[in-house]
Protein backbone atom coordinates (compact mmCIF):
# COMPACT_ATOMS: atom_id res chain seq x y z
CA UNK A 1 0.00 0.00 0.00
CA UNK A 2 2.00 3.37 -1.18
CA UNK A 3 3.18 5.97 1.39
CA UNK A 4 4.50 9.45 0.98
CA UNK A 5 7.72 8.19 2.68
CA UNK A 6 8.83 4.72 2.44
CA UNK A 7 12.11 5.40 4.31
CA UNK A 8 12.94 1.60 3.76
CA UNK A 9 12.18 1.36 0.09
CA UNK A 10 14.67 2.23 -3.19
CA UNK A 11 14.14 4.49 -5.90
CA UNK A 12 12.51 2.08 -8.33
CA UNK A 13 9.54 0.92 -5.31
CA UNK A 14 9.06 4.72 -4.49
CA UNK A 15 8.89 5.83 -8.26
CA UNK A 16 5.95 3.65 -7.85
CA UNK A 17 4.42 4.75 -4.90
CA UNK A 18 4.99 8.46 -6.07
CA UNK A 19 2.75 7.01 -9.32
CA UNK A 20 0.02 5.34 -7.33
CA UNK A 21 -0.28 8.36 -5.03
CA UNK A 22 -0.51 10.57 -8.40
CA UNK A 23 -3.48 8.43 -9.44
CA UNK A 24 -5.33 9.48 -6.34
CA UNK A 25 -8.10 7.00 -4.99
CA UNK A 26 -5.17 4.71 -3.23
CA UNK A 27 -7.29 3.24 -0.52
CA UNK A 28 -10.23 2.33 -3.09
CA UNK A 29 -7.32 1.02 -5.40
CA UNK A 30 -5.83 -0.87 -2.60
CA UNK A 31 -8.98 -2.89 -1.16
CA UNK A 32 -9.73 -3.54 -4.98
CA UNK A 33 -6.05 -4.98 -5.51
CA UNK A 34 -6.25 -7.25 -2.50
CA UNK A 35 -9.67 -8.38 -3.37
CA UNK A 36 -8.14 -9.63 -6.50
CA UNK A 37 -5.05 -10.34 -5.46
CA UNK A 38 -7.14 -12.89 -2.67
CA UNK A 39 -9.45 -14.79 -4.64
CA UNK A 40 -6.24 -16.05 -6.30
CA UNK A 41 -3.94 -16.72 -3.02
CA UNK A 42 -3.38 -15.84 0.18
CA UNK A 43 -2.63 -11.88 0.26
CA UNK A 44 -0.36 -10.15 2.56
CA UNK A 45 -0.35 -6.22 2.42
CA UNK A 46 2.90 -4.53 3.02
CA UNK A 47 2.96 -0.54 4.10
CA UNK A 48 4.46 2.02 6.54
CA UNK A 49 2.33 3.20 10.01
CA UNK A 50 1.96 6.23 8.43
CA UNK A 51 -0.82 5.29 5.90
CA UNK A 52 -1.96 2.76 9.23
CA UNK A 53 -2.59 6.18 11.05
CA UNK A 54 -4.30 8.30 8.26
CA UNK A 55 -6.87 5.95 7.63
CA UNK A 56 -7.07 4.62 11.22
CA UNK A 57 -5.85 1.09 12.00
CA UNK A 58 -9.20 -0.63 13.12
CA UNK A 59 -10.90 1.04 9.90
CA UNK A 60 -7.92 -0.15 7.43
CA UNK A 61 -7.90 -3.75 9.11
CA UNK A 62 -11.33 -4.33 8.74
CA UNK A 63 -11.50 -2.64 5.18
CA UNK A 64 -8.77 -5.23 3.82
CA UNK A 65 -9.86 -8.04 5.69
CA UNK A 66 -13.42 -7.76 4.07
CA UNK A 67 -11.39 -7.68 0.89
CA UNK A 68 -9.49 -10.37 1.55
CA UNK A 69 -6.17 -9.92 2.92
CA UNK A 70 -4.94 -12.93 5.24
CA UNK A 71 -2.63 -9.92 6.91
CA UNK A 72 -0.43 -6.92 6.71
CA UNK A 73 2.93 -6.13 7.43
CA UNK A 74 3.44 -2.61 8.86
CA UNK A 75 7.18 -2.79 8.45
CA UNK A 76 7.54 0.75 11.11
CA UNK A 77 5.16 0.16 13.66
CA UNK A 78 6.27 2.96 16.47
CA UNK A 79 6.90 0.61 19.59
CA UNK A 80 4.34 3.15 21.78
CA UNK A 81 1.36 2.15 18.63
CA UNK A 82 2.07 -2.21 18.84
CA UNK A 83 -0.35 -3.16 20.73
CA UNK A 84 -2.95 -1.02 19.61
CA UNK A 85 -1.99 -2.65 15.95
CA UNK A 86 -1.99 -5.62 17.22
CA UNK A 87 -5.27 -5.24 19.00
CA UNK A 88 -6.63 -4.06 16.05
CA UNK A 89 -5.41 -6.48 13.28
CA UNK A 90 -6.31 -9.57 15.64
CA UNK A 91 -10.02 -8.45 15.61
CA UNK A 92 -10.14 -8.49 12.37
CA UNK A 93 -8.49 -11.55 11.45
CA UNK A 94 -5.29 -10.70 10.18
CA UNK A 95 -1.59 -11.98 11.36
CA UNK A 96 0.84 -9.55 11.80
CA UNK A 97 3.93 -10.34 10.66
CA UNK A 98 7.50 -8.28 11.73
CA UNK A 99 10.42 -6.53 9.63
CA UNK A 100 13.20 -7.33 12.11
CA UNK A 101 16.10 -5.09 10.93
CA UNK A 102 19.17 -6.54 10.94
CA UNK A 103 20.73 -4.00 12.94
CA UNK A 104 18.94 -5.64 15.78
CA UNK A 105 21.37 -6.56 18.57
CA UNK A 106 20.22 -9.95 19.91
CA UNK A 107 19.06 -8.72 23.34
CA UNK A 108 16.42 -6.53 21.36
CA UNK A 109 15.35 -9.74 19.55
CA UNK A 110 12.55 -11.65 21.77
CA UNK A 111 10.80 -7.52 22.27
CA UNK A 112 11.17 -7.18 19.04
CA UNK A 113 9.66 -10.42 17.85
CA UNK A 114 6.59 -9.64 20.39
CA UNK A 115 3.35 -9.58 19.10
CA UNK A 116 4.18 -11.02 15.55
CA UNK A 117 2.37 -13.43 13.32
CA UNK A 118 2.25 -15.14 10.26
CA UNK A 119 6.33 -14.52 9.47
CA UNK A 120 9.00 -13.18 10.87
CA UNK A 121 10.83 -11.03 7.96
CA UNK A 122 14.42 -11.23 7.82
CA UNK A 123 15.76 -8.76 5.38
CA UNK A 124 19.16 -10.25 3.23
CA UNK A 125 20.70 -6.48 2.85
CA UNK A 126 20.80 -3.47 5.95
CA UNK A 127 20.37 -1.34 2.43
CA UNK A 128 17.09 -0.23 0.69
CA UNK A 129 14.80 -2.24 -1.13
CA UNK A 130 16.24 -2.73 -4.82
CA UNK A 131 20.19 -3.16 -3.32
CA UNK A 132 21.68 -4.88 -6.06
CA UNK A 133 25.09 -5.49 -4.32
CA UNK A 134 26.63 -8.82 -2.65
CA UNK A 135 24.94 -10.18 0.24
CA UNK A 136 26.73 -11.97 3.09
CA UNK A 137 24.83 -15.18 3.38
CA UNK A 138 26.89 -16.51 6.21
CA UNK A 139 25.41 -13.22 8.21
CA UNK A 140 21.94 -13.56 7.21
CA UNK A 141 21.99 -17.73 8.00
CA UNK A 142 23.25 -16.56 11.73
CA UNK A 143 20.48 -13.81 12.51
CA UNK A 144 17.17 -16.08 11.07
CA UNK A 145 18.72 -18.71 13.66
CA UNK A 146 18.32 -15.73 15.82
CA UNK A 147 15.32 -15.54 14.92
CA UNK A 148 13.98 -19.13 15.45
CA UNK A 149 15.66 -19.14 19.08
CA UNK A 150 13.48 -16.33 19.84
CA UNK A 151 10.00 -17.47 18.12
CA UNK A 152 8.84 -20.79 16.31
CA UNK A 153 7.23 -18.52 13.35
CA UNK A 154 8.47 -19.10 10.08
CA UNK A 155 11.43 -16.64 8.53
CA UNK A 156 11.43 -15.31 5.97
CA UNK A 157 13.43 -12.84 3.37
CA UNK A 158 13.94 -10.12 1.05
CA UNK A 159 15.54 -7.38 0.11
CA UNK A 160 18.74 -7.42 -2.28
CA UNK A 161 17.41 -10.78 -4.04
CA UNK A 162 17.98 -8.88 -7.37
CA UNK A 163 18.04 -12.22 -9.41
CA UNK A 164 16.76 -15.96 -9.59
CA UNK A 165 20.35 -17.22 -8.65
CA UNK A 166 20.65 -14.99 -5.72
CA UNK A 167 17.29 -16.47 -4.53
CA UNK A 168 17.82 -19.93 -4.99
CA UNK A 169 21.43 -19.25 -2.76
CA UNK A 170 19.16 -17.93 -0.28
CA UNK A 171 16.12 -19.88 -0.34
CA UNK A 172 17.68 -22.89 1.26
CA UNK A 173 18.29 -20.68 4.99
CA UNK A 174 14.72 -19.39 5.02
CA UNK A 175 10.92 -20.87 4.96
CA UNK A 176 10.22 -18.05 2.10
CA UNK A 177 11.43 -15.75 -0.18
CA UNK A 178 10.10 -12.20 -1.04
CA UNK A 179 10.54 -10.56 -4.04
CA UNK A 180 9.52 -7.15 -4.98
CA UNK A 181 12.14 -4.46 -7.01
CA UNK A 182 12.64 -7.10 -9.79
CA UNK A 183 8.90 -7.47 -10.59
CA UNK A 184 8.21 -3.57 -10.03
CA UNK A 185 10.76 -3.00 -13.04
CA UNK A 186 9.34 -5.23 -15.05
CA UNK A 187 6.03 -4.08 -14.28
CA UNK A 188 7.20 -0.44 -14.54
CA UNK A 189 8.80 -0.90 -18.05
CA UNK A 190 6.90 -3.24 -19.86
CA UNK A 191 4.03 -4.95 -17.87
CA UNK A 192 3.82 -7.91 -20.37
CA UNK A 193 7.48 -10.18 -19.22
CA UNK A 194 6.76 -9.45 -15.58
CA UNK A 195 4.83 -13.05 -15.46
CA UNK A 196 7.74 -14.07 -16.90
CA UNK A 197 10.02 -12.70 -14.22
CA UNK A 198 7.85 -14.14 -11.37
CA UNK A 199 8.33 -17.48 -13.00
CA UNK A 200 11.66 -17.31 -13.29
CA UNK A 201 12.15 -16.55 -9.38
CA UNK A 202 9.21 -19.19 -8.98
CA UNK A 203 11.38 -21.63 -10.64
CA UNK A 204 14.19 -20.89 -8.96
CA UNK A 205 12.89 -21.30 -5.39
CA UNK A 206 10.71 -24.14 -5.96
CA UNK A 207 12.85 -27.04 -5.05
CA UNK A 208 15.30 -25.45 -2.23
CA UNK A 209 12.97 -23.36 0.05
CA UNK A 210 13.60 -24.46 3.37
CA UNK A 211 16.06 -27.31 2.45
CA UNK A 212 18.75 -26.62 4.64
CA UNK A 213 16.77 -25.39 7.47
CA UNK A 214 14.59 -28.89 6.83
CA UNK A 215 18.01 -31.15 7.15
Amino acid sequence: MPCANPVLDGRLIRSAYQRALFKGNVLDRTVRAVAHAASLRPTVVMTYWDAVRRHGPEHLARLLADAGAAGIMVVDVPRSEALRWHHAAHDAGLSTPHLIPRTTDEADVPAAVQGASGWLYAPASSGLTGFQGPLDLTALEAFTERLRAASALPVVSGVGISSPDLAARVAPLVDAVVIGTPIVRALLSDPGPAAAVTAAFAQALQPRIGTAHDA
